[in-house]
């Protein structure tokens, strides 16, 4: 074990960040951020843009050096081992670019020169689907293609972790579905994955655990259903009535919160035994609802109640 290990660190924690702070002049990027990362899980860091993802994946690659806290990757200080780290970790960064002359092959080539017991280039071309444009000029790539690209440069090293920050940003949705399933197939061949995102439906996909960051704090850490459950607070249903009904008469069920009309459909909030109590109460009233909808919990809704806004997209 190496010495500059925390007597506390759990064995099975791959990484493990405490208190990690870093401030660029008077602007403090990141705050007080505390999380660990397990081996072979996809580990999302969810946020909007300038929340402090990108600061706190930099650090952890060794790529920053924090203001106060510590950071330790399979036991070691980026620091402090900076050769281990980096056959430890293959990135693949938010605004990664190459030549434009440079062909995949020749990329995967120079990248392979780096390591002592790189992967094979062309078995990573293969994997990836870049076989048939292996002679490519980067600058001819499509963005899916060069996103493909990116990804076989970060796993050339044989890493156990890759660092993967805003993946499908600017891609269309097939490209952006294909690349999802490419991370869960890295994944599934023994790479644990720390991906960097502000698409919620990408990290409610992909991530077997997600840390919430905003303005540079982690403000949630949990499973996806888990922080979804956190933030229930209220079902919500909406459906129309085929005759008069008195909206008293919902209001005085005890699983009711509120009603509200928007057109000729009803709006009904309650708790957990909502959908039940209405719908009794209306079929001993003769009433059967009218396109009934239930409203769930998103992940969403869950950084809106945590955070205090909805940030998708969000420049800060």
């Amino acid at each position: 074990m190496p010495e500059n290990m925390p007597e506390n660190m759990p064995e099975n924690d791959l990484v493990v960040v405490t208190d990690l702070r870093k401030t660029y002049g008077a602007t403090v990027a990141v705050e007080d951020v505390s999380l660990t990362v397990h081996p072979g899980e996809i580990f999302g860091i969810l946020g909007p843009n300038g929340a402090g993802k990108t600061t706190t994946v930099e650090s952890i690659a060794g790529l920053r050096t924090p203001d106060g806290g510590t950071v330790r990757v399979d036991g070691l200080d980026p620091r402090k081992h900076r050769t281990e780290i980096t056959s430890l970790i293959g990135v693949q960064l938010q605004a990664s670019e190459l030549p434009d002359r440079l062909k995949a092959w020749e990329a995967l080539e120079l990248y392979a020169s780096f390591y002592p017991s790189p992967a094979d280039p062309a078995d990573l071309l293969e994997r990836l689907g870049l076989t048939k444009v292996r002679n490519t000029a980067f600058a001819k790539l499509s963005g899916g293609q060069k996103q493909r690209l990116s990804i076989a440069l970060a796993l050339i090293g044989n890493p156990k972790i890759a660092i993967l920050d805003e993946l499908t940003t600017g891609l269309d949705p097939q490209a952006r579905r294909d690349t999802w399933e490419l991370v869960k197939q890295i994944r599934d061949s023994g790479v644990t994955i720390i991906l960097v995102t502000h698409f919620m439906e990408e990290a409610e996909y992909l991530c077997d655990r997600i840390a919430i960051i905003d303005a540079g704090r982690v403000v949630a850490l949990d499973t996806p259903a888990g922080l979804v459950e956190a933030a229930r607070s209220e079902q919500r249903i909406t459906f129309r009535v085929p005759g008069e009904l008195d909206d008293a008469i919902l209001k005085a069920l005890p699983a009711v919160n509120s009603v509200q009309r928007e057109g000729d459909r009803m709006v009904v909030t309650g708790n957990d035994d909502l959908l039940v109590a209405v719908v009794t109460e209306l079929s001993g009233r003769g009433l059967a609802p009218v396109g009934l909808h239930t409203e769930q919990t998103t992940l969403d809704d869950a950084f809106l109640a945590l955070a205090g806004r909805n940030f998708e997209g969000a420049e800060r």
